[in-house]
């Protein structure tokens, strides 16, 4: 990409950011939401690896710089209202949350419960140790 214009078509919220959904590029299967700010969306299309920004630390966030578990990135989609991003992805690992499923949607409101549904595929202490 040769120019960065298309950066501008986004609609980014009053913080600068948008919402991203990570879809597994093979299934359909919804592996997460998370933000991006015009860095880390321009770096992820750029590298081909998923750059997020993390809200809670206020900085870039690689996908699976900890973990291992990298999203590489298949496709780059913009919803109609230009304001949500849909990345297409391989999930490294097979695990995208950081409880270690393979998804962050793992509960289901059932009788007004949110029950979980799926299961933890490694546990999140071998992946990030204990901190």
């Amino acid at each position: 990409m040769n120019s960065e214009a298309w950066l501008d078509a986004v609609k980014w919220t009053v913080d600068g950011l948008v919402p991203v959904i990570a879809q597994d590029a093979a299934d359909g299967k919804i592996l997460m939401l998370a933000w991006m700010n015009r860095e880390a969306l321009m770096l992820t299309a750029r590298y081909g690896k998923a750059v997020y920004w993390s809200r809670s630390r206020s900085k870039l966030w690689h996908k699976g710089e900890e973990s291992g578990h990298q999203q590489i990135v298949r496709e780059i989609r913009l919803d109609c209202d230009n304001d949500v991003v849909m990345l297409q992805v391989e999930q490294r690992g097979g695990i995208a949350c950081h409880t270690g499923r393979r998804s962050c949607f793992y509960q289901r409101l059932e009788d007004g419960c949110w029950v979980t549904v799926e299961p933890v595929l490694k546990d999140p202490a071998s992946i990030y140790g204990n901190s």
